[in-house]
């Protein structure tokens, strides 16, 4: 939302801003039951899902949420409360403008993982002892950001060693995480799967056969910096490429949010993140929803690059 701030330089009379409308309370009543009767429904955990339903449904009898002044406002403390009462840091609300023929979601993609992010990649550069360094912000869709993988990672693999920086990389999308370790591994591997439960399916998922450009390669040491910010994809990535032992993850203890989550419309322009799956690991059987992942080495994760550099020179 652009906002515009005029300043009284003349004598002229400039009607005041308007602010978004404050939501009826018919409207607070209806998103309220829309999401209670998608998390019944859909939620991945359905021996919670109805807790949570039958508490929404209170809150909408009581109207819990009648001071909210915008529906901003509205969307978030209807956010915090389905992380309050579930646990879960994919929940969330929020208030969005119509976008016919598919463009709302483009918007999306453009919102989190466009070129004003550089797709994630922050930082490819070589340290000390020509250690690799990658910081990557958060992991965007294969089609966006899939040639500057290749890139970086083929500017990063003759180093002896590789650090991986996830602190400040909430999550994004699993199939960045799959061809990301690609480049860290000789041969295909499994990484976690997904269980659907309103399909009640299990989707097993492969790193791919074939990279652009070159490889690090599964024999070199990787160091994966990690902090409470790191999330969702972010965990994911970190979690798989530990259970096979092929990295050291170094910091303090992840997030905890193991959920893919699906965008549904709640009506009147809300749209919910809807966790509807979970990670299931090959060797672990689990994940980390709840408990984040505890790291190899754990430091604050302001000495975690510090501590990796060591780490690494060590080991050469």
């Amino acid at each position: 939302m652009l906002r515009l701030v005029l300043a009284a330089l003349t004598m002229i009379a400039v009607p005041a801003l308007q602010a978004a409308p404050r939501p009826e309370a018919s409207e607070r009543r209806a998103v309220l039951d829309s999401v209670a009767d998608l998390v019944r429904a859909r939620y991945v955990q359905a021996d919670r899902a109805e807790r949570i339903a039958t508490t929404l449904r209170a809150d909408a009898q009581s109207d819990r949420f009648a001071d909210a002044a915008t529906p901003e406002d509205f969307a978030a403390r209807v956010t915090a409360r389905l992380r309050m009462i579930s646990g879960d840091g994919h929940f969330a609300l929020e208030r969005r403008g119509a976008a016919p023929d598919g463009g709302e979601d483009r918007a999306e993609m453009e919102r989190w993982y466009g070129a004003h992010v550089n797709h994630g990649f922050e930082r490819v550069e070589r340290l000390k002892g020509g250690i690799g360094y990658l910081d990557l912000r958060v992991f965007a869709p294969v089609e966006m950001g899939g040639d500057l993988a290749a890139a970086a990672m083929t500017l990063l693999a003759q180093s002896p060693a590789l650090i991986i920086d996830l602190r400040r990389n909430g999550g994004g999308m699993d199939d960045m995480t799959r061809l990301l370790a690609a480049y860290l591994l000789d041969d295909v591997r499994e990484m976690s799967g997904k269980y659907d439960r309103p399909s009640g399916r299990t989707t097993r998922y492969f790193t791919p056969a074939r990279v652009e450009g070159r490889r690090f390669g599964g024999s070199k040491p990787v160091y994966i910096l990690v902090s409470q910010r790191t999330f969702s994809a972010a965990e994911a990535f970190a979690y798989d490429l530990q259970a096979m032992k092929r990295v050291i993850v170094v910091g303090e203890r992840t997030g905890g949010g193991a959920h893919p989550f699906e965008y549904r419309s709640a009506g009147h322009g809300y749209m919910l993140s809807l966790p509807e799956g979970r990670s299931v690991n090959p060797i672990t059987g689990t994940d980390w929803e709840g408990t984040g992942i505890k790291p190899d080495v754990e430091v604050h994760p302001d000495q975690a690059l510090e501590t990796a550099l060591s780490l690494a020179q060590a080991r050469m």
